[in-house]
């Protein structure tokens, strides 16, 4: 009994000690330190929010959108929350998966970040931005998430702008595409981290990428009051977004289409065809109207992120890597259409303009025959038959002459080279300036290239020479035996430049390579008023509100070295090739007494594949007005694949059915656009 009794008397002490203690800590609180709690409790903070800005949207010559916004509720993850929480917020994922009817490793997926081994789809940018995992929910979804947020820590689900391509491939490669910003870029660049939201994205290709600041636009920013647990309790200031400015370009849409159309049926009726190209100049400006290639993708793939299968679809060789713009980075033999070039380099160098020239079968060039077309022989022509019949035995013998002048292997002092030095003049090998990125520069081979090539290539040649090719040899003992010939002179002689390779380089073949773009541009130069311009897409960029901020022109870089005499000679040799020449095929039935096409074919040769087919041309050939190239990689001979292809391009901008009918024509007045389109204050356009 006596034991019970000390225990409780024991129970009792430890209770009034405990109440003791917690009357003194509560006179602590309320007393002593009271105010000091009230003012923490009481306490607001302050943050910066930045505000996104709506990029500018891309407009055609009239208006019309290749590029713009649409609203969507967008549902980004903050990553590096996530990772703080327990199980890196795997069961956040969980519950964000069941609204959004995703699987749960699918969205892991997506906020993984990209690296070396790291399948897409991933997060190639700032491990600091959301990142969005579903860029169209619907707004059942995004209430979902924002009432339970509790549930949902780290998620967010807002209204956001994003890219919409309304004519789907039209011109893909020219435009662009976005993704974000990587961090990097942000550590690297002063000033970029304060330019950008946490949510823009930046050009990456194209127009978007070389006009990706005034597109972008200048974020605002919001300085909010939070309370201690982080809620918004008012907004102390507001410096509203600046929209990003819209970008008109001088691309006809209806014409972008139209010779996305006529490349695509080319490749249909060229079998072995796996690449092909078309561009569209304005005659007198050199601003692009159209610039096609083919095949082509639909850049609404990088919107929300893009698969590893759709990613490694667009880099594939077998599916002709349809990311890469051949119009301005593929580089070709020209064949004959660079044999405008060619002539001017004769007359330069003192050929008669109106001179009569034999056109053999065949020509001697060193010990060498090199054959006409077939080897046929067209005899005695001036310089505006052998255009417009392209002979090519003419060429070889220019070419050859010019060769033993300048010393031939043995040259004393500065050879002239005048084919090379006037290619160079029509703006080949070197980029055209276009303002789009990643343009190659084409390769326009003269003496001092060999010996360059020869000096990187020596010792691989000297030892294949030694040890020829084994690997040929098992399928193609004939072709190792040649390859392993040709070792050998390489090694002794690589670095002479040899007559046949000045034969090949007149009439375009060899190791000349051109782009598409680059040969527009010297055939507008030709045509036109002898100036070489580097073309231009983009024509102006205004603000939403229709203000001009600027217009951007188009440089003139060079002029032709020949004189007005000697350059309407070639147009007119040109102005027959379609009637009366090598592409008169192609443009049977079609009205030239209404619209008269000039031109010139080219069939270039590719070693182990089929021709490289060419048109070069221009219309009206009184007054040009257009300039259009096409190629088709693999097509064959250019009056059979190239000029058909340009023939339907002509037939739109004109309205001219197949069988020569008046048609509607999508360009009225056969004319490119001569002004800006205007944009009123509310954003309406005015064609």
């Amino acid at each position: 009994m006596g034991l019970m009794r000390g225990r409780l008397v024991v129970v009792q002490v430890i209770v009034v000690s405990m109440l003791a203690l917690l009357a003194v800590r509560l006179w602590q609180v309320q007393v002593v330190s009271g105010r000091e709690y009230v003012e923490a409790a009481t306490e607001t903070r302050t943050r910066d929010v930045v505000v996104p800005a709506v990029r500018g949207q891309i407009l055609d010559a009239t208006g019309r959108p290749l590029v713009r916004n649409r609203t969507t509720l967008v549902v980004s993850v903050d990553r590096t929350r996530l990772n703080r929480m327990a199980g890196n917020g795997e069961e956040v994922i969980k519950r964000l998966a069941a609204v959004l009817g995703r699987r749960p490793g699918e969205l892991r997926e997506r906020i993984r970040a990209c690296g070396p081994g790291v399948a897409r789809p991933c997060w190639p940018g700032s491990p600091y931005q959301p990142i969005p995992i579903d860029v169209d929910v619907t707004t059942r979804e995004a209430l979902q998430i924002l009432e339970r947020q509790e549930e949902f820590p780290g998620v967010t689900a807002e209204v956001q702008a994003v890219r919409e391509y309304p004519r789907k491939g039209a011109g893909a490669q020219a435009l662009g595409y976005l993704q974000p910003i990587t961090q990097e870029e942000l550590d690297k660049r002063d000033g970029l981290r304060a330019a950008f939201s946490g949510v823009d994205l930046v050009g990456r290709d194209g127009l978007e990428s070389v006009y990706d600041v005034p597109l972008r636009g200048t974020p605002g920013m919001r300085r909010v009051q939070v309370d201690r647990l982080g809620k918004v309790i008012g907004v102390e200031r507001h410096v509203p977004p600046i929209p990003g400015d819209t970008l008109i370009t001088s691309i006809d849409a209806r014409v972008q289409t139209l010779a996305e159309k006529a490349l695509a049926e080319a490749m249909k009726g060229a079998p072995k065809a796996d690449g092909a190209a078309a561009v569209v100049l304005d005659a007198k400006t050199s601003r692009v109207i159209a610039l096609a290639s083919a095949p082509t993708y639909d850049p609404a793939v990088w919107s929300g992120g893009i698969s590893e299968a759709e990613y490694q679809r667009l880099l594939s060789g077998k599916t002709g890597k349809p990311l890469v713009s051949r119009a301005i980075k593929g580089e070709f033999a020209p064949g004959s259409t660079f044999k405008v070039s060619s002539v001017s380099a004769m007359l330069r160098d003192g050929y008669p303009l109106h001179g009569k020239y034999d056109c053999p079968g065949s020509y001697m060039v060193g010990d060498r025959p090199f054959n006409n077309f077939r080897g046929i022989g067209l005899g005695t022509l001036d310089l505006h038959t052998a255009l417009v019949k392209s002979c090519d035995t003419i060429f070889y013998r220019a070419a050859y002459e010019q060769w033993l002048r300048d010393g031939g292997l043995d040259p004393k002092g500065r050879p002239k080279e005048p084919m090379a030095n006037m290619a160079r003049a029509y703006g080949f090998g070197r980029p055209t300036g276009v303002d789009l990125p990643g343009e190659s520069p084409g390769r326009i081979p003269d003496r001092a290239w060999k010996k360059a090539l020869w000096a990187v290539t020596k010792e691989d040649n000297c030892r294949r020479a030694k040890t020829g090719y084994p690997e040929v040899a098992k399928s193609s003992p004939s072709r190792a035996a040649f390859l392993k010939r040709l070792a050998y002179e390489n090694c002794l002689e690589g670095f002479q430049w040899r007559p046949g390779d000045a034969a090949n380089f007149s009439i375009g073949q060899g190791d000349v390579l051109v782009t598409p773009l680059q040969l527009a541009a010297a055939y507008a130069a030709l045509v036109g008023d002898g100036r070489l311009r580097s073309p231009r897409v983009a024509w102006a960029l205004v603000r939403p509100d229709g203000t001009k901020v600027k217009e951007i022109k188009v440089p003139v870089v060079g002029k032709l070295p020949i004189t007005r005499e000697e350059r309407n000679y070639i147009k007119g040799a040109l102005s027959e090739v379609a009637s009366d020449g090598t592409a008169a095929g192609a443009f049977a039935g079609f009205p030239m007494d209404k619209v008269k096409i000039g031109g010139k074919t080219g069939t270039a040769e590719v070693y182990g594949k089929a021709d490289t087919s060419w048109f070069a041309s221009f219309a009206p050939t009184n007054n040009p007005r257009f300039v259009i190239v096409a190629m088709v990689s693999q097509g064959g001979m250019g009056g059979q694949t190239a000029a058909p292809a340009v023939r339907k391009i002509y037939e739109g901008i004109y309205g001219f059915k197949p069988d020569g009918k008046p048609s509607s024509s999508i360009l009225p007045g056969g004319r490119p656009a001569r002004a800006l389109p205007v944009i009123a204050k509310d954003g309406t356009v005015s064609r």
